[in-house]
């Protein structure tokens, strides 16, 4: 295998030639994606990013908005047991978490799941779990920048008594004229990308510092209205109602694998990848427990139903004071803005190895040399992420980032287990235990998942796959590196 911290060898592998129906299974192999790191259209991808900053960009995209809003619906499902769900739906997270920290370590580019799939399964599976991949993260920060109004409201509420108007909070069909908040959060991360990764990764370090001690400081103050006899019946609506809330609460999990977009510029790709991936899921995974706990002990779990259930009215609730609310709003309002900077960072990585390999247009892979970014792809990207959050209602739209997200998963098990098959001395720096049982349990617990989505949500994503196909065949098909045999 390459050392990461040598240049690329003046002879660079290169792939088989496919051509016909074939050439739709052509992989690119380990060695090449792992030759062409970092390189990109007029500069390089600088290697800055330590272990520690890793695991924040997991954090950051993966600890957001749905804690301090989910217990609401889930805890109505699960009563008291809401602790067990969160921890079933991070086993279930787990799964794929190890298998992502496997390819990780063995494959350390930006491209994440799509770079894998593309060196185990194909140039049309890889580009199938791409297009996902584009629907995950560039739906889902248009998704959770809408939302960042609401929070900047009840802040801008509860500290100088004014709100912005209504016309100015949501788009057109929701109730307003433009998402005005939306629309400057993501332009404020779109800012912080441009002057480089590290200076991106320190200020998302100091976001996720303060968004774990505005959960901290709720579970210090929940504990004070703490009452053990909201558990005394702990699964009152029996054991599938875990279940059920936990397939919920998988999705509060999803972003985890943001720091297998950032294999180009890690410094120590091969060791701290695994690290940052397993590291971040266990804290997320502690932290929901002890929130749900404190939480379920502080109220009664039957005072969730029906109601606008929130960390923030727990805490007015224990102390008799608005003031803890305001504090715990201005933690989401940086909450927020730690996700839209760690998942817009994730969407202009994966474009970028996508067009390096000719699959979408060279603008996406052209990197400034000064700050060793991808100048054009995000402001591309930021500005479509942005006027599709601040004009146009997503609907149900949002739910099937859901579904492109298991699905990217589930190639993902499927990928670690080929990639054993076919590849079985290559250098690994970390291997998912029990030979295939894991990945295998990791892909069926993301089949299950995406099974129990309803259907206008499978219908949505339809249409989406089958746009992907059209563009791939127009368009990546043809323009593809292994197809043009362009070095």
């Amino acid at each position: 295998m390459l050392d990461q911290g040598t240049a690329p060898p003046a002879t660079e592998p290169s792939a088989p030639k496919a051509s016909g129906l074939f050439a739709l299974t052509r992989r690119k192999p380990v060695e090449l994606l792992v030759a062409e790191g970092g390189q990109g259209e007029g500069g390089s991808l600088r290697r800055s990013l330590s272990m520690w900053q890793l695991t924040m960009i997991s954090i950051g995209a993966t600890l957001g908005t749905g804690i301090f809003v989910v217990l609401g619906e889930a805890v109505p499902l699960a009563g008291p047991a809401v602790t067990l769900a969160f921890v079933f739906a991070g086993l279930t997270a787990l799964f794929s978490a190890l298998s992502y920290a496997e390819l990780a370590g063995t494959i350390p580019v930006a491209g994440s799941s799509y770079s894998y799939a593309y060196a185990t399964m194909g140039e049309l599976v890889a580009w199938v779990c791409g297009w996902c991949l584009l629907l995950e993260y560039g739906v889902s920060v248009a998704a959770v920048a809408v939302g960042w109004g609401d929070y900047l409201n009840e802040l801008l509420d509860g500290t100088i008594g004014v709100t912005l108007p209504a016309a100015l909070t949501a788009p057109p069909g929701d109730g307003g004229i433009f998402n005005l908040p939306a629309l400057i959060v993501v332009l404020l991360a779109m800012v912080f990308l441009l002057g480089g990764a590290k200076e991106s990764a320190r200020a998302n370090t100091i976001m996720v510092v303060v968004k774990i001690a505005a959960l901290v400081l709720f579970c210090a103050i929940g504990f004070m209205g703490f009452t053990s006899g909201n558990y005394s019946d702990f699964m009152p609506l029996g054991v599938s109602s875990v279940g059920a809330a936990g397939a919920i609460l998988f999705f509060s999990y999803i972003g985890f694998d943001a720091a297998s977009t950032a294999g180009e510029e890690a410094k120590d790709p091969k060791r701290d990848l695994p690290r940052a991936i397993m590291l971040s899921l266990v804290i997320v995974t502690a932290l929901y427990v002890l929130v749900a706990a404190v939480a379920v002990g502080a109220w009664d779990w039957k005072k969730f139903e029906g109601s606008e259930a929130s960390l923030a009215a727990i805490m007015n609730d224990v102390t008799g004071q608005s003031f803890w609310g305001t504090l715990l709003a201005a933690g989401a309002v940086i909450s927020i803005a730690s996700v839209v900077l760690t998942v817009l960072y994730g969407q202009t990585r994966i474009l970028f190895a996508m067009s390096r390999d000719g699959l979408v247009p060279k603008a996406f892979g052209k990197v400034n040399p000064k700050t060793g970014t991808p100048r054009v792809n995000t402001v591309i990207v930021s500005l479509f992420c942005g006027v599709l959050a601040a004009a146009v209602p997503l609907g149900e739209l949002v739910n099937a980032t859901s579904i492109g997200t298991l699905f990217a998963f589930a190639l993902v098990n499927i990928a670690v287990i080929v990639l054993r098959f076919t590849q079985p001395n290559l250098q690994r720096s970390f291997k998912v235990p029990f030979g295939p049982l894991f990945p295998v349990l990791g892909f069926l617990f993301c089949g299950y998942s995406m099974y129990s989505l309803d259907m206008i949500t499978w219908v949505v994503f339809g249409v989406w796959m089958a746009v992907g196909l059209v563009v791939y065949f127009l368009y990546g098909m043809r323009r593809s590196r292994l197809a043009t045999a362009e070095k």
